[in-house]
């Protein structure tokens, strides 16, 4: 940039002198040095008696003795170059596009509530799998082979949509800011771990909270279903030692990645989330590496964000080894079979996260919006609240005190964090400081340029005009050098002083 700019100045400089040269040849016509130019010197004196410059003008004062004149000489050379220097270093600052983060807490009347997604640890139903179930996907549970294959090959996506957990089995109740909710205001999504349920999902509909605190939030009482848990015959990446749910708290702009950003709520256990929102901003190149949210880099994603590039990235390295997706990549490829996802993706993804070179590069979104939490629990139910439950849900008490979890999600307060980045300097401060240091230094502003410029253009006015009635007077009317024959008739009739000459 800086280049540019001395560029684009030395053009300017250079078109300054040719209008300079183009005016000073008008006047050498239309006045032919009928007065003698004034001296170059006295243009001089005169700018060093009139100019703001603080010592130039002892610099030449007569009445100055040398060592004076020579004290003076030395100081305004040593303060332009403490100008020069100090001028190069902030440009340099400039150049290294710096910033700063700030950040401010800002109240509100009203918060967009978040999304809230969450996922049962167990991902296919037991009691609901049939034979071909157990054909189709036994090598996640052991060698059934003996089975006989289904008539229908089944897809992955209608297998996890027809044994996952159902919202309808595992809500048992639901209430947002006090109102009840229920399995329609749960939208089912694809994760790592099946099916899962996601709150709030829609980002154009989406609620809001005018109160903080226990109550004025999300608050649902889930039944996990442990007598559907697989049982562990031996160990994969799709089998789970835990008894409970994943949850992630996150904006509708992104798509949930749970398995890496979420946490868990155990049964017999009553977790209180309390959120806090907070908004980032970054600064694009050059001075950050954020990518605008509004770029639509990725299939099947509104918005960018991180969990979206990854999960684009992590599609295309299962993709480009195994010739198809995993069920909560999006895309419109085939959807790998059970076996596949054994013998192929789930390595393929393992070695993609463990891969210290990793070629997928996810940057930062220029906006962001994240919610910093806090845990706490108690333990539900109660010794005198499990028998009251038993009647009411009609569940034995050992069930309740097995599966059944509550889940209330608020804000802690009705604020949000703004956590910016801001440029730390820009063209403005760089001419305030130079300004400054320059009146600092040799007294001089932009009026005192333009004094200078003004001087140039005259001293260049007058010696152009010098050199100009020097050649004329070399060159008496009507007198040409021996070695120069026009070729061409050329008439002056208004001065009288050339002849005309034949080809």
């Amino acid at each position: 940039m800086f280049f540019n700019f001395l560029k684009f100045f030395l053009y300017c400089i250079q078109l300054y002198l040719d209008m300079v040269h183009h005016c000073c040849n008008e006047d050498s016509n239309q006045q032919p040095c009928k007065e003698s130019p004034k001296p170059l010197r006295e243009i001089t004196v005169n700018f060093l008696q009139s100019t703001k410059l603080h010592g130039i003008r002892y610099m030449y004062l007569r009445q100055k003795s040398c060592k004076g004149r020579t004290f003076w000489i030395l100081a305004f050379l040593a303060s332009v170059c403490l100008l020069c220097t100090w001028s190069s270093n902030r440009i340099h600052y400039l150049m290294s596009f710096p910033f700063h983060t700030r950040i401010h807490m800002m109240w509100a009347n009203v918060i967009n509530f978040p999304a809230v997604t969450f996922c049962n640890n167990n991902m296919v139903r037991f009691h609901k799998l049939t034979k071909s179930d157990l054909y189709f996907a036994g090598h996640w549970l052991a060698n059934f082979s003996r089975f006989l294959p289904p008539k229908v090959p089944e897809n992955m996506m209608n297998f996890y949509y027809r044994l996952g957990h159902q919202i309808e089995d595992m809500l048992v109740e639901c209430k947002f800011q006090g109102d009840p909710c229920g399995p329609a205001d749960f939208t089912p999504v694809y994760t790592r771990y099946g099916k899962c349920y996601t709150f709030n999902a829609n980002k154009n509909s989406s609620r809001i909270t005018k109160q903080s605190g226990m109550g004025n939030g999300l608050e649902i009482m889930l039944d996990i279903q442990q007598d559907e848990y697989l049982p562990i015959w031996k160990e994969t990446n799709e089998t789970s030692l835990e008894a409970g749910i994943k949850v992630q708290i996150h904006s509708q702009d992104e798509p949930p990645y749970i398995h890496q950003l979420g946490f868990g709520v155990s049964p017999g256990f009553q977790t209180f989330v309390s959120c806090q929102e907070q908004r980032l901003t970054y600064l694009p190149q050059p001075w950050g590496k954020c990518r605008p949210t509004t770029e639509r880099m990725i299939p099947g994603y509104d918005t960018y964000s991180i969990s979206a590039c990854r999960l684009k990235c992590e599609k295309e390295e299962v993709l480009s080894r195994c010739q198809c997706r995993m069920v909560h990549m999006p895309g419109n490829e085939t959807i790998c079979s059970p076996n596949f996802y054994i013998e192929c993706a789930d390595d393929a993804l393992a070695a993609f996260q463990k891969n210290s070179t990793d070629p997928c590069t996810c940057e930062t979104p220029c906006n962001l919006t994240r919610y910093g939490k806090e845990l706490s629990m108690v333990k539900i139910p109660s010794r005198g609240s499990v028998h009251y439950l038993s009647k009411k849900y009609n569940k034995s008490e050992e069930h309740i005190r097995e599966n059944f979890l509550v889940l209330d999600v608020f804000f802690e307060a009705l604020n949000y964090e703004t956590i910016e980045q801001k440029r730390a300097y820009d063209v403005a401060g760089l001419l305030g400081d130079i300004g400054g240091q320059m009146g600092l230094f040799i007294g001089a502003s932009l009026l005192t340029i333009l004094e200078i410029l003004d001087y140039i253009y005259e001293y260049l006015k007058m010696y152009l005009k010098k050199e100009s009635c020097e050649m004329m007077r070399s060159h008496p009317e009507g007198a040409y050098s021996t070695n120069i024959l026009p070729n061409h008739p050329i008439h002056h009739s208004h001065h009288g002083v050339f002849e005309d000459f034949a080809c």
